[in-house]
Formats: structure tokens, sequence, C-alpha cells
């Protein structure tokens, strides 16, 4: 019995863990290349969850009633969608501060956050919003009394995540614009030297870690159904954890916070008291940056001289 229970709390954690690694992304990338804090990507998740549910809405009013079609076409135009948010708010607030000093873009920051809060909540209502279930069913391991239970809905989370971040990987890792990212994030001043528009790649790592949200976006809304204007401080925050957790900078090192992060309070909530499970993770958060500040995967800081 507690290995099924165990067995439970374990999918129960990889389901959430995958969606704060994916929000976690986006901090991490940003900081990784300008090394700034960018406080206002939990409510581009935010953002991203009113989109597919109005998206959503849209499609099925114009007759397009096939759930993976549905599905699939909200997804790629909440991406679209979430990215061009992503890009606006890195050309019209951060690059003016780009050359500031680092309180100001972290101020700012902060106030973005509150300005996205504010126009959802004047344009959408300060009301929960719903979209009803539209994947059902689940797998069962074990027998009748024992067993573990898959939902198809957190399967595809787990997969969804994994493959993002795969394709993520191959993008920094293989690709051209990847090279300039590293360079980038690397000597942002010997990068332009050599040739490389900096500007336009900090512009992209803006648009990717919204996307990543906007995937997060998507798969959350249609897993729990419901959603506020207020949803994205308190997922922002755990995504920021956990990109803290595995390291930020560290695309691994994010996913790997994430998984943990929500493992971690999947145990906590299942074996002792779901009240508590946040101070329980963020308790181990400041046990790994009090033994190890850099993060699992963070790599120490090194002073330029």
């Amino acid at each position: 019995m507690d290995g099924y229970i165990l067995g439970q709390q374990l999918i129960n954690g990889l389901t959430l863990g995958s969606i704060y690694g994916l929000i976690a992304i986006g901090y991490t990338m940003v900081y990784g290349i300008i090394g700034m804090i960018n406080f206002a990507h939990g409510d581009v998740y935010m953002i991203s969850a009113y989109v597919s549910a109005i998206t959503l809405a849209v499609v099925t009013f114009f007759g397009l009633h096939s759930v993976p079609a549905a599905l699939l076409v909200t997804l790629v135009i909440t991406m679209v969608i979430t990215g061009l948010y992503g890009w606006s708010i890195e050309r019209t607030v951060y690059r003016p501060l780009r050359g500031t000093n680092r309180l100001a873009p972290l101020i700012t920051a902060i106030g973005v956050s509150l300005v996205l809060q504010n126009y959802v909540q004047i344009s959408q209502g300060p009301n929960v919003q719903g979209v009803p279930t539209l994947i059902n069913g689940s797998l069962r391991l074990g027998d009748a009394d024992n067993f573990i239970q898959i939902k198809y809905m957190s399967l595809m989370i787990i997969v969804i995540s994994l493959l993002a971040m795969a394709l993520l990987t191959w993008l920094i890792q293989g690709t051209s614009l990847g090279r300039q990212c590293r360079a980038t994030q690397q000597d942002r001043k010997m990068a332009t030297i050599l040739g490389i528009n900096t500007t336009r790649v900090i512009s992209l790592v803006f648009v990717v870690g919204s996307v990543m949200a906007a995937i997060a976006g998507v798969l959350v809304t249609m897993n729990y159904g419901s959603f506020d204007f207020f949803v994205g401080f308190i997922i922002g925050i755990k995504a920021f954890s956990a990109a803290v957790l595995g390291g930020i900078g560290s695309l691994p090192g994010a996913m790997l916070g994430g998984l943990l992060l929500g493992s971690l309070e999947s145990l906590f909530s299942g074996y002792v008291s779901s009240d508590y499970k946040d101070v329980f993770s963020f308790s181990v958060l400041v046990l790994v940056l009090v033994f190890k500040p850099s993060g699992l995967l963070g790599r120490p800081a090194v002073e330029k001289v």
C-alpha cells in the first residue's frame, strides 16, 4: 500500500514539477543572458492562461470540435501571442534600462507585473475563469484496491514538457542562434565586436521564455480548468524558486529544480500536510542555498578582474 501511495505522489509531483520547470526556463534564460530577474514572467504565464481559454472558445465557436485539433490550434496561437507579449515587454520596458544599474530593471519588473495583473483584471474581470475538461480518463497500475492512477492529462503534461525541454536544448546547443545566445551569455561586449546582434538575441530570449510559459499556461489551464488574474504571482514565485534551486542560468538546472520542487511538495502533501507544503519547499530551498549557493547545477560566480 505504501508503495502505491509513494508512486501516486511521485506522479503528481512530476506533473506539477514539469510546469514549474517550463516557467523556470524563462527566468533562467533571461538571467543567463543579461543578469536580470524578470519578475513579470509569472504574469506572462497568467496572460497565456487567458489567451488559451479565449482561443479555445473562438476555435470551438467556428466549428472546430475535434479535441486534438482544437488543442493544437490553441497551443500554437497561444505561443505566438504570448511570445509577442514577451517581445513587446522587452522592447518597450527593459531595453531602455539595459545600461542602468541593476536596481532599476528589478523595480521595473515588479511594476510590469502589477500592470499586467491590473490590465487583465480590468479587461477580463476579477472573477475566477474556467474552461471545460476536454481530456478525461486515466491509466491504472495495480489491482482494484491498490493502484496508481495516471491521468491522461498528467501524462500529456509530462511528455510535452520533456519534449519542449529537449527541443530547447537542441536549439541552444545545436543551432547558430544557440551559439549566439551562449556567446552573448559569456561576454556580451565581445559578442558584439564579433558581429553578433546581441540586441536581437536578447529579444529572442524573452520570446523563447514567454513561449515556454505559454506551453505551461495551456497545459495548466486544460488540467485544472480554472484561473484568475493573480495566478501568475503564486506560480511565478514557485518557478523562480525552482530556477534558483536548480542553478539559475542553467537550463537543465531549471527543469531539475522544477521536478524536484514539485516532487517535494507532492510528497510532503501526501505524507504530512498540504497546508504547510510551501513552507517545506522553501525550507529545502534555503538549505540548498546555504550549502550550495549556486544551486544544484549552477556554476559558482567568478569575479572578473
